[in-house]
């Protein structure tokens, strides 16, 4: 869904490298397709993924959701319900880059990239179905608002609750904040 710019591929804090180490290199794919971010033309690149997007779309998006509720790196300043492009550049805003530092991927703010590409909230809601984790208490907050608040791009995750097929998975600490949780005490 999306890669930092600027990013060696092999950097530990590649999302492509985490997929392919973590996932795709465990069970065999017919093929697989990753956004490459240390391009030189990152519209080029753009094009390229949302052509991929168009000719296969998704089946199936698996997501979490961020601190500032972003989904994928749609922070709420670049957030756009109805994006006409599929895949973009963006400004990854200061609550982000500082969710990497809290999640243990770069050592300061000050190393964690500036800019991304990534799947459009207009891309991802295109999947057939979603699925979407959220463990951790750094997360409880953006679930209350993913659930409670207006559907706002201030808010990009409250998009989900327009989708027809939507699971979330929630642990005791990202579900602290709202009641009635199947599961929860």
């Amino acid at each position: 869904m999306d890669e930092y710019i600027g990013l060696d591929e092999h950097a530990p804090q590649s999302f492509a490298r985490y997929l392919k180490e973590h996932l795709f290199d465990k069970i065999p794919f017919k093929s697989i397709h990753y956004l490459r971010g240390n391009g030189e033309d990152l519209a080029v690149e753009c094009r390229r993924y949302a052509a991929l997007l168009k000719q296969l779309p998704p089946d199936i998006v698996c997501m979490g959701i961020g601190e500032n509720n972003h989904i994928a790196f749609n922070d709420p300043p670049v957030a756009d319900f109805n994006d006409p492009e599929m895949v973009k550049v963006v400004v990854l805003d200061a609550d982000c880059r500082q969710q990497q530092v809290n999640d243990g991927c770069f050592a300061s703010i000050a190393v964690v990239p500036e800019r991304a590409l990534t799947l459009t909230i207009s891309a991802l809601v295109q999947g057939r179905h979603i699925v979407c984790i959220v463990p951790g208490e750094r997360k409880a907050n953006a679930v209350y608002h993913t659930l409670h608040s207006p559907i706002t791009e201030q808010y990009p995750s409250t998009i989900l609750r327009q989708h027809h097929a939507v699971e979330m998975f929630l642990d005791r600490d990202s579900s602290k904040n709202i009641e009635g949780v199947r599961g929860m005490q």
